[in-house]
């Protein structure tokens, strides 16, 4: 099953309505995450944009509790960033593109953080986004999780990725090819 296989592109009316009771669920237990952002807003926004429901599905179904964190400086929109504890179950063990998924000659990972992130309809989250999410709470205290990489470092065979250990968080590198049991993909969707 190709990555576009693995995550169904449309919901019935009642998983739409379940996806969004738990998103109003989880909104509503961590305000600290969305200060000044309330339900009303959050729901008016994905009504008017039904077609953003799969990709927030996807990111429930594989484990990634989305939940909002805050709004896009550029166009106001919200961002619902995967706020799981550790980097979602359903989206580890991946090298980080294509490119380096395909450059494995032995011992391939079922697939690559970009490319899953893209077939959900989500992208990888940025070194600055990382850090903000890592600023409302603790997150991959076990985990690991791929960060978008600038094109001068991915050229150079090399990738990024964040976690928190001994209290900080630490952003750093590895080769794009590589892949661990730990390490996966947290996902932001724009809507």
């Amino acid at each position: 099953m190709n990555e576009s296989e693995r995550f169904a592109k449309t919901l019935s009316e009642k998983e739409a309505q379940a996806l969004l009771s738990a998103l109003q669920t989880r909104f509503e237990a961590h305000p600290q995450r969305h200060p000044g952002i309330d339900w009303a807003e959050v729901r008016a926004s994905l009504d008017a944009r039904p077609h953003k429901l799969w990709p927030l599905r996807a990111m429930e179904a594989s484990g990634g509790e989305p939940d909002v964190i805050g709004k896009d400086p550029a166009t106001g929109g919200l961002l619902f960033v995967d706020c799981s504890a550790e980097t979602p179950p359903g989206r580890r063990n991946l090298c980080y593109d294509d490119a380096a998924l395909n450059s494995r000659k032995t011992a391939k990972p079922e697939g690559s953080a970009c490319g899953m992130a893209a077939a959900m309809g989500i992208r990888l989250l940025s070194e600055e986004e990382y850090l903000q999410l890592q600023s409302l709470g603790e997150f991959d205290l076990k985990t690991s999780s791929w960060l978008l990489t600038p094109e001068e470092v991915r050229k150079l065979g090399g990738a990024l990725f964040g976690d928190r250990r001994y209290g900080r968080v630490f952003c750093y590198h590895n080769g794009a090819e590589s892949y661990y049991s730990v390490r996966g993909l947290r996902g932001l969707l724009r809507v």
